[in-house]
Formats: structure tokens, sequence, C-alpha cells
């Protein structure tokens, strides 16, 4: 069996530095206190890398970055925010070289716990090989790291391929003389960076790394010494401008909004033409809109002009009090939920998001058919959004803060797109099943964003990041994480 042996850091990672992974953890983990403790030790950290003491740097940055944190919350961090940002830093090249073995080892310089998940569902590695952290007995992690897991790298190794030798070794050459890649020389062959693949590979023959659809964590960019201190420069000033912001969503009028928006930096881009306001004692139409923040339904009545009510499945009640807009809260029962939605609509325009939960990435999730079965008159709005610093999503934190966190960011952008009402012929008025309506509006709509369509739902996502559905605790987050990735597929037909 051809086995491959290679190195995380500089190899199948781009970047060699592991500096920002341990800023996320800091943040993430712990809050902003150690995320700036750690950024004033960077030029510490810098100098030990320059006169050679790697190991000294590392463990220092590990003892900052993890120290008193609890177990479950570093594995949290590790499921749910880390592997977004290795894969885009992951070296495709590299990884096709990776992939085409049948025995496939990781080897790390980073605590195991930090790269495992990423590594071994998104790489799909068999083996990582890494440091251990160290935990008391009260699952705190003591800020070190077992002895024996940093210098035994070569024979952890041939235990892990059974005593037999790598077909090849995958390694920086700056980094080789370190103990944690005594396995390179090991290796019957080596392959250093730049990997250029000298065999040609189809799409339908290259295996490709399992795509990263759900991740959490407030931080839009990597933090590096540079981005992590403009970040803490912009907090306060970022704070003053969403009280502004917020304040001043709440007090104008709608017609105001958009144009008092841009003086504070926001921009909303309209595309499409939205549809004439419901005439008297006529019913209302259900734009159905993709889900990328809370912002969605708000914005959307900014661009009417006009409050809509929104139907909401699962927000805070500091949400629903910040709202500028009606909010019909969802029960989860379906015969009362589509009574709600009928006397809505039959007061005017209402807008749903069927997805029933926010994605990040450029995927949509399963559409809930209930909305088809109530109307046919369906307005699709493709919603998206950009920011610069923070996102405004999270299924770990508090979702309260979402609305801040949106308007803390210097330039936020809202891309509204409004597609054409469906047309009788595609209702459940010519005979069409609610669920067949659905996934064609979902189908057009990641068509509109250029997004890819998946049949996740909402406790997938909670599985994932969260450890639970959405309701109700999980007994085995890894099982039902590794069945969610195996059964990724598109969209129904």
């Amino acid at each position: 069996m051809d086995s491959v042996v290679s190195e995380l850091e500089g190899t199948l990672l781009k970047n060699i530095d592991v500096f920002s992974y341990f800023m996320l953890v800091s943040f993430e983990a712990s809050g902003l206190i150690r995320f700036v403790l750690l950024l004033i030790l960077w030029p510490v950290i810098r100098f030990l890398d320059i006169i050679g003491m790697e190991d000294v740097s590392l463990k220092l940055m590990i003892f900052v970055a993890v120290a008193g944190i609890h177990k479950s919350e570093i594995e949290s961090v590790s499921r749910a925010v880390l592997p977004k940002f290795y894969m885009d830093d992951l070296d495709m090249e590299a990884w096709k070289i990776f992939s085409s073995y049948d025995k496939r080892v990781v080897v790390t310089k980073m605590p195991r716990v930090m790269v495992e998940r990423f590594v071994k569902e998104h790489l799909r590695a068999d083996e990582v090989i890494g440091s251990e952290l160290v935990f008391n007995r009260f699952g705190l992690a003591a800020g070190f790291v077992q002895s024996d897991s940093i210098t035994t790298v070569s024979g952890r190794v041939a235990k892990v391929l059974n005593n037999e030798v790598p077909t090849l070794g995958m390694a920086r050459l700056s980094t080789t003389t370190s103990s944690n890649h005594s396995f390179y020389k090991l290796c019957k062959e080596q392959m250093q960076p730049p990997f250029r693949t000298s065999q040609k590979y189809n799409d339908s023959q290259l295996l490709r790394p399992h795509p990263v659809i759900f991740h959490d964590g407030r931080l839009v960019k990597r933090p590096t010494p540079f981005t992590s201190l403009l970040i803490i420069l912009w907090i306060p000033i970022g704070v003053i401008l969403a009280i502004i912001r917020l304040t001043l969503g709440a007090i104008l009028p709608f017609w105001a909004i958009p144009h008092m928006s841009r003086l504070f930096g926001g921009k909303v881009i309209v595309k499409g033409k939205p549809p004439l306001p419901p005439s008297a004692g006529g019913s209302g139409v259900l734009f159905v809109c993709t889900h990328r923040t809370l912002m969605d339904p708000v914005v959307l009545s900014s661009v009417l002009k006009r409050k809509i009510p929104a139907v909401t499945y699962s927000i805070s009640r500091l949400s629903e009090i910040l709202s500028p807009i009606p909010t019909v809260r969802l029960t989860r029962m379906r015969n009362v939920d589509a009574e709600r939605i009928k006397y809505e609509l039959s007061q005017g325009d209402l807008v749903v998001c069927p997805e029933g939960t926010t994605c990040r990435e450029p995927f949509l999730l399963r559409f809930s058919a209930l909305f088809a079965e109530l109307t046919d008159r369906i307005v699709p709005v493709a919603m998206n959004y950009r920011v610069g610093f923070f996102h405004a999503t999270t299924a770990r934190g508090w979702k309260g803060l979402d609305p801040v966190f949106f308007f803390m960011n210097p330039r936020p952008v809202y891309e509204v797109t409004f597609l054409n009402q469906l047309p009788v012929e595609a209702t459940c008025s010519s005979g069409k099943s609610p669920h067949d309506v659905a996934n064609y509006v979902q189908r057009i709509l990641a068509a509109t964003l250029g997004f890819e369509c998946t049949n996740f739902t909402r406790k997938d996502k909670y599985r994932i990041l969260a450890g639970n559905d959405g309701i109700v605790s999980c007994t085995s987050l890894v099982d039902q994480a590794m069945k969610v990735v195996s059964t990724f597929k598109p969209c129904l037909p």
C-alpha cells in the first residue's frame, strides 16, 4: 500500500506561520483580553523564531492561547472555526499529490486537537501526528504539551504505518531539520514545495477535499499580526458606529434609511424590479429570501420603503426588540404556523427565509416546503452581503449581538436581487408538489447568486457547529458530523 506523510504547515497549507491560528483560538475560545495579550507578545515570538528557537516560541504561543481554557471550548473552536481558515490556505497542488496515495498521514507542529477535525474530515487523512495538550482533572488546559508528543515523531509515524517505510514524504526544506520532521529522510521519496503534479486529472477523476459549508466565529479575516492590530484599534470605533447606526434605524422613517446609511459607510445594491405594494383588500406577496444574516428582512423592507413583517424561527428576544419591522415567531407546530402565515398574508406582504438558519458560505440549505403550500404569489429574492471584520451570525455565541457585529463593520454591503414572481405553472396551483416548488425556488436563487444547492438543514448546521440540533443535545457529535459530511449532495432535481 502506497503511503504519504506530509507536514501541514508550509506544505499542505501555504503559510508556515501558525501564529494567526493561535490568535483565532484566543479570540473565539477566550475573548479580547487574551487576543490582545498574544498580539503584544508577537515581537517576542518573532524574535525567538529568528534566532532559531522555534520550539520555545511555539510553546509560548500554546501557553498564552490555551492556558485555563476548557477542553470543550478548544474542541469547539477546532470544529467550528479553524477549518474555514485552513481551507482558505490550502495548497491545491500539494493536496492533489497527497490525496493520490492510499494511506495518508499528516504531521503538524500545532496541538493535534486544533487540526484533527479538519485534516480527517476535509483532507481525508487517516492519521494526524501532533503535540498533545495537558489538561487537569477539571478539563482545563494547563498550557503545556506532553514532552513525548513532540520528540518521537518518526517513531509515531512508524507505528501508524506498522513499521513500513513511507512511500513519499512532503515537507518544506527550511523546516526539515526540526525534530517534528524527523520522518522526512526515512521516506523512499521526498518532495518539497513548490509542488507540481505530473499526472493530469480531469474533473471526474480528481478527488476533492470536502468543502467547508458551515463555520462559526466572529472574525472574517485570518488574524495575522497586522490584521489583528487593525481589529483591536477598530473595535472602539466600531461599537460607537454600531450604536449610531442602530439608533438611526430605529427612529428614522424607512424611506430615509438608504440615504442615511450611505453617510455612515453602508451600501445596498438593488437589482431587478420589486413588485408594487398590495392593493387594498388583496392578499400580500410572499417574499422568499436566501438567509445570510438576521438583517435580510430589514434590508428588504428598507429597499421597499415599507415595513414588511418577517417570519422568524429562532431568534433572540433582544433581536426582536431591536428589530425595526414586525416579526412573526413560529411555533414549530406545522398547522399553527401555516394558519399564522396565511393570516399575515391576508393582511399584506410577508418575508420568509425557508432555509430556517443562516449560512455564510456560497451554499443554500434545503428549503422548507411550507411556504409553497400557502400561496401562489411568490417572489424569490436573492440576498447576499459583504463585511470586512466581523461576521453577523453565530451558532455558538450570543445571537442577540448579531446586529451589533454587523453594524460594527466599516463598510457593510448588502446585495438584493428581485426575481420575477413565479408563474402559475411553477406553483402548487398547477399540480406541482410543495417540495418541487421549494426545490425550484432554491435552484433559481442559487443560480442567481452563483451558489450551490445542498440538502443540509438547520439541524445539520447546529450538529456541526454547536454539538446539538438547535433544540436538544445530540449524543454523538462526531458520528453525526461525519454522517452529515458524507451525505453532502446537490439539491434534488
